[in-house]
């Protein structure tokens, strides 16, 4: 103890970035982050929300904390500090004392930390409610985000999923067979003769049983929302991928060396002849990525590439091909600089993300939320899918709005998890209302965007009803184009209301 311990301040971005890349539109002023933080010391990690005080693994309560901030070190000893805690648990820090804006979890760790170490947290994270609300527009934004506050995980204690007194048996089951078996005093049945671990396997057996039968139904349930699930918007016929393939050969004959032109011959086989993926080698994607961004070569061969890929992209086993690109990233960084790419680029990779929605596997291959760094910025399958949609649908290329609109309604229906629509469902929905500020957009681009707009309105909660009112238009504009629309038109107003 002579040496102390660290203490640590964990910062998280509930906003996920999106802080940062809409506060200047939102509320007039640069915020990086909607800051969350917690203390960690004696290998714990402490914080604050509307549930009271909690007590986690480190670094466990959301993704990566964007800093780690050493604070000092700590001479208290943890029996005293456990002491404090549940003191501040019953007093000052009780849950219902939370407030988002004036008791929150910032104040909570700089409490911590000037017991602790005797200094508190740095001031640009305990002031950030303040410079939220310092602006007209944060007033009224303010509603906004108490709502994504509140319904982040990250403020609240950590539960597991609800589930039937069955499975709460099943566990205890499982706990009680698991502690049985590694007990160091195993003993004999004084009835029968028998080993305790004969009847421990008899359990743990019976509860493996019941925890299959949970993953069947489980499996059922999948199945049965893969029947049910809305039809993606894709463009199956906008290729003709025998004539997309021979134009593409007649461009880069005699400028492949000899692993190109293996690879050539893959895609051949996997595209023309009808051969499943496995076709495609290890080397396929760096094959890829250089008929994409290799500059000596004629600009239309990115083009024909990637209609051949939107074409790739309809067959079921397209996904095989997409988890080569785990490694390098060749598609998603080509798709992140959409906006420097010429505007027929722009039409085919808007195309080829598109129909990626197809089929399940790729579809959720396009939310995958794991990030990677690329030219300094931290990217996610999600965030990549998220600027190619908002990119194509306030394009000026009409045919780009057409996939524009139809990647946003596929977001937008396709079920997914909530931290999905948590960190896209904003931008997309400004993305929308900006189009839709236009006049003389037609019935099937309007139709997709005000579903977008319903299906936003329901799984963000009033976040998304808030900003429809704020900057609009009403959706009562579109009124009367079609039965259709105005059903959508009711949905969302009711939500208005």
């Amino acid at each position: 103890m002579a040496e102390g311990d660290d203490v640590y301040l964990y910062v998280y971005d509930l906003s996920g970035g999106m802080a940062s890349r809409l506060s200047p539109v939102l509320i007039g002023k640069q915020v990086e982050g909607i800051w969350h933080t917690g203390v960690v010391t004696f290998g714990k990690e402490y914080y604050f929300g509307s549930g009271g005080i909690n007590v986690i693994v480190p670094g466990t309560l959301l993704h990566e904390p964007v800093k780690k901030i050493l604070l000092g070190k700590t001479f208290i000893p943890e029996q005293v500090f456990d002491e404090y805690l549940n003191g501040l648990a019953e007093s000052e820090f009780r849950g219902d004392h939370y407030d988002l804006l004036k008791h929150n979890c910032n104040n909570f760790s700089d409490n911590l930390s000037r017991f602790l170490v005797g200094n508190g947290i740095p001031e640009y994270i305990l002031k950030l409610p303040e410079e939220i609300l310092s602006t007209p527009f944060g007033q009224r934004f303010q509603g906004l985000i108490e709502q994504i506050s509140q319904n982040s995980p990250n403020l609240q204690p950590i539960q597991r999923r609800a589930a039937s007194p069955e499975f709460y048996q099943l566990n205890s089951d499982i706990e009680a067979a698991s502690e049985s078996k590694t007990s160091e005093d195993r003993r004999m049945s004084a009835e029968d003769g028998q080993p305790e671990g004969v009847a421990v396997e008899q359990l743990e057996q019976d509860a493996n049983t019941r925890l299959s039968a949970f993953d069947e139904e489980e499996r059922k349930e999948r199945e049965e929302r893969r029947r049910n699930r809305e039809p993606p918007i894709v463009f199956k016929d906008a290729v003709d991928v025998h004539i997309a393939f021979d134009t593409l050969v007649g461009l880069i004959d005699g400028k492949l060396n000899e692993e190109e032109q293996l690879s050539l011959e893959e895609l051949h086989k996997y595209m023309l002849e009808d051969e499943g993926s496995w076709a495609l080698g290890e080397s396929f994607l760096v094959f890829i990525g250089r008929l994409l961004m290799d500059k000596e070569l004629h600009e239309d061969v990115t083009v024909q590439t990637l209609h051949v890929l939107a074409a790739a992209a309809l067959k079921d086993d397209v996904i095989l091909m997409l988890h080569q690109d785990r490694k390098h990233h060749v598609l998603m960084n080509y798709a992140f600089d959409v906006d420097r790419h010429p505007v027929p680029h722009q039409r085919a990779l808007t195309l080829f993300i598109c129909n990626l929605f197809e089929n399940i596997a790729s579809s959720e291959w396009l939310m995958y939320i794991s990030e990677w760094t690329y030219n300094n910025q931290q990217l996610s399958n999600i965030r990549v899918t998220t600027k190619v949609a908002v990119n194509a649908i306030l394009s000026d290329d009409v045919e780009m709005q057409d996939r524009g609109s139809a990647i946003i309604h596929n977001l937008a229906t396709k079920e997914v998890k909530t931290v999905v629509f948590d960190d896209v469902a904003v931008e997309l929905t400004m993305a929308v209302l900006q189009f839709l500020s236009a006049d003389g957009r037609g019935e099937p681009l309007v139709f997709r965007c005000l579903k977008s707009l319903a299906q936003f309105c329901t799984a963000s909660g009033p976040d998304v009803p808030q900003l429809i009112q704020m900057i609009g238009p009403h959706p009562s504009k579109f009124k009367g184009q079609s039965q259709r629309i105005d059903e959508l038109v009711q949905q969302i107003s009711n939500r208005l209301r």
